[in-house]
C-alpha cells in the first residue's frame, strides 16, 4: 500500500493535482485556502484585495508579533467593505479549482485557516472528509482530527481545546494519527524562520503516548525546528509545507 500525505496547500492547484501519481490514495491534512502568501506577498486572496504593498505590511506586522497593530491595520482596510461576503466569494473559487485537483481517492481533514462550512460543496464523491473519524486502509486504522487551537492570529478554523481532545478521543485506537496541528512537543512547534512557537496539542501527545500508533503525521508549521522525532514505538512526521515544496510525503506498508 502507498499513501501520499500533504499539508499546507494554500492555493497549490496544480501540484495537487500531480501529488496523487503513483499511489493508492491521497491524504490532505488541510489548509487548502491561501490568504496571505508570507513568502510571495503578491499571491492570495488578501493582496488580491488591497494590494501587495498593504500585503507587505501586514506580514511585517505579524511576523513581528505587533497583533495590535495588525488588528487596526485590519480593521482599516476592510471599512466599508462586507468581509464575510468578500472572503466567501474568494474561498469558494479556491475551493472550486483544489477540490476538483483531487484525486480519487483522497481522504482530507480541515486545516485552521480552512472553512468547513463550504466543503460539502465541493468535495465529490471520491474526497472523503474525516474529522474525528476513522477510515481503514490496506489493513491500518487512520484516524483523523481537523483544525487548530485558538491563538491571537484567529484563523477560521480554530476551537477550544475541550472540543479538539474529544475529537482525538473519539478516534480510539489507530495505527496512523493524522492530524493537521502537530503534537505539543516544543521542538515540533517551533517554526525557525518566524521565530515563534506554533500552537501544538497536549490531546494528541497524549493520545501518541497512550495509544503508541505507528505514525502522528500533521503539518501546519512549515518551518520546524525538527521535521520528524519518536515518542516511544510512534514516528511523530510534519509532512512539510506542500505550498514551497510541492511534494508529497509518502507512506508505504
Amino acid at each position: 500500500m502507498r499513501v501520499h500525505v500533504v499539508s499546507d496547500v494554500h492555493g497549490a492547484t496544480e501540484a495537487l493535482a500531480r501529488a496523487g501519481e503513483g499511489a493508492d490514495a491521497l491524504v490532505c491534512l488541510g489548509d487548502l485556502i491561501l490568504f496571505l502568501d508570507y513568502a510571495d506577498h503578491a499571491r492570495g486572496i488578501f493582496p488580491e484585495l488591497f494590494g501587495v504593498e498593504n500585503a507587505d505590511r501586514m506580514v511585517e506586522l505579524r511576523t513581528a508579533r505587533r497583533f495590535d497593530e495588525a488588528r487596526l491595520l485590519d480593521a482599516q482596510l476592510w471599512a466599508g467593505i462586507d468581509r464575510r461576503a468578500a472572503i466567501e466569494s474568494a474561498v469558494r473559487k479556491q475551493y472550486a479549482e483544489l477540490f476538483a485537483a483531487f484525486p480519487t481517492p483522497t481522504y482530507a481533514t480541515y486545516g485552521n485557516v480552512d472553512i468547513p462550512g463550504l466543503w460539502p460543496e465541493y468535495a465529490g464523491p471520491g474526497t472523503t472528509v474525516l474529522d474525528g473519524a476513522t477510515v481503514e486502509l490496506g489493513g491500518l486504522v487512520l484516524g483523523f482530527v481537523g483544525g487548530g487551537l485558538r491563538t491571537s492570529m484567529r484563523t477560521p478554523y480554530e476551537i477550544d481545546e475541550e472540543e479538539y481532545a474529544a475529537k482525538v478521543a473519539a478516534l480510539g485506537k489507530v495505527d496512523v494519527l493524522c492530524s493537521h496541528i502537530p503534537p505539543a512537543l516544543p521542538e515540533l512547534c517551533y517554526d525557525t524562520v518566524a521565530r515563534r512557537f506554533e500552537r501544538g496539542s497536549e490531546a494528541l501527545l497524549d493520545a501518541v503516548r497512550s495509544v503508541q500508533p505507528k505514525y502522528a503525521l500533521f503539518g501546519h508549521v512549515h518551518q520546524p525546528l525538527l521535521a520528524r522525532t519518536r515518542v516511544g514505538r510512534t514516528e511523530c512526521v510534519n509532512v512539510g509545507h506542500f505550498n514551497r515544496t510541492r511534494k508529497p510525503w509518502v507512506l508505504e506498508w
